[in-house]
């Protein structure tokens, strides 16, 4: 069983002929090297990716500083979310930190396939109701709290970003400096 199949019938709990029917499509194959963009800020998603291996950024410019708004890592889904929902441009970039292997499924693809297979459009609304409702826990903690319990809750929810992700983005993601991210990691 591919990873991408184990994903969807593991993590998602997708059947095999779900499974099956979504990776038919899920065809288009994507290799970036450190630096490359996946997604650019003006340009309409048209794929949904899986990530089979490697670490992407994704973030704003703001006054010419990168703000950091998420991460990407193995076994995981990204793409433009808001550009491929809304088939409008991008807000924000998505940029490899290293060599990065995906799989893509176009847009019509999915919408076609979530369309013949409803248990599919209902476990694709949870994933994204699951995804807003961390966007939300993330923004209340950056506003409630202290910088090291922002960085305990990280560790809590996600440990395993502190191995794949240097620190400065880390820190950014955080909404401090990587000076604040040293000294309240101790």
């Amino acid at each position: 069983m591919t990873t991408l199949a184990r994903y969807l019938q593991e993590q998602l709990q997708f059947t095999a002929e779900e499974t099956t029917a979504l990776l038919t499509h899920w065809r288009k194959p994507r290799s970036l090297r450190r630096g490359d963009f996946l997604t650019r800020m003006g340009q309409v998603e048209q794929h949904l990716y899986f990530i089979l291996e490697g670490t992407l950024i994704i973030f704003y410019e703001i006054e010419e500083n990168e703000q950091v708004v998420g991460f990407g890592y193995a076994d995981t889904m990204i793409c433009s979310f808001p550009s491929f929902i809304r088939n409008l441009p991008s807000d924000y970039y998505i940029q490899a930190l290293g060599p990065t292997e995906l799989l893509g499924i176009a847009r019509t693809d999915f919408y076609r396939i979530l369309e013949q297979y409803p248990r599919l459009e209902t476990n694709w609304r949870r994933m994204v109701e699951e995804a807003l409702l961390g966007r939300i826990e993330r923004e209340i903690d950056l506003l409630t709290v202290s910088p090291r319990e922002r960085i305990q809750r990280l560790l809590n929810r996600s440990p395993h970003i502190f191995q794949l992700i240097p620190n400065k983005y880390i820190a950014s993601y955080l909404r401090m400096t990587p000076e604040t991210l040293s000294r309240n990691m101790k």
